[in-house]
C-alpha cells in the first residue's frame, strides 16, 4: 500500500489544467519541506497533483505561503534528458488539510482548536503507603 502524509508549505500558486478530452481537471503546485536535521540541509521541493473535485478545491482554497498537511500517494516519474534519465518524486493528493493561516475551507485549521474550554484534568491522588513487611501468611493462595 502506498500512503504518504506530509506537512509542507506551498511555494507556487496552483495551476489548473484539463485533460485533452476536457473530462478531468487537475491542479498542480510545488510544496517545500525541511530536508534533514542539520541546518545546512537544503529544503526539499515536491510537485503535488490533485484531480477533479480536489483540483477545484485546491484552486479555491490554497495559495502560495499556506501550510498544509497533504495525504495521498507518492510516485516516481522518469524524465528523459537526452543522455540520461532523471527521476523525480511526485505526490498525487487525495486529501488536503490547511494548518493555520487564512483558510476558509473545511480543512484542519489550528486556530479553530478549542482545547482551552475543556475541563482541567484531575490531579491523581497519592496511593496509600504499602506496608514494608507484608505478612506472607495472609496471602490468599
Amino acid at each position: 500500500m502506498n500512503s504518504f502524509i506530509l506537512m509542507a508549505n506551498v511555494v507556487t500558486e496552483p495551476e489548473l489544467r484539463y485533460t485533452p478530452d476536457n473530462q478531468n481537471s487537475l491542479a498542480t503546485f510545488l510544496v517545500q519541506f525541511p530536508g534533514g536535521n542539520r541546518p545546512e540541509d537544503q529544503p526539499i521541493r515536491l510537485k503535488v497533483t490533485g484531480w477533479n473535485n480536489l483540483a477545484t478545491e485546491i484552486m479555491e482554497k490554497y495559495h502560495k505561503g499556506d501550510q498544509l498537511v497533504l495525504e495521498g500517494r507518492l510516485g516516481m516519474n522518469s524524465i528523459d534528458r537526452g543522455a540520461y534519465k532523471e527521476k523525480r518524486a511526485e505526490m498525487t493528493a487525495s486529501r488536503i488539510y490547511a494548518v493555520g493561516g487564512s483558510s476558509d475551507g473545511d480543512g484542519y485549521n489550528a486556530s479553530h482548536d478549542d482545547y482551552g474550554s475543556a475541563a482541567p484534568a484531575q490531579v491523581p491522588t497519592a496511593a496509600p503507603p504499602v506496608a514494608n513487611n507484608p505478612e506472607y501468611d495472609d496471602i490468599p493462595f
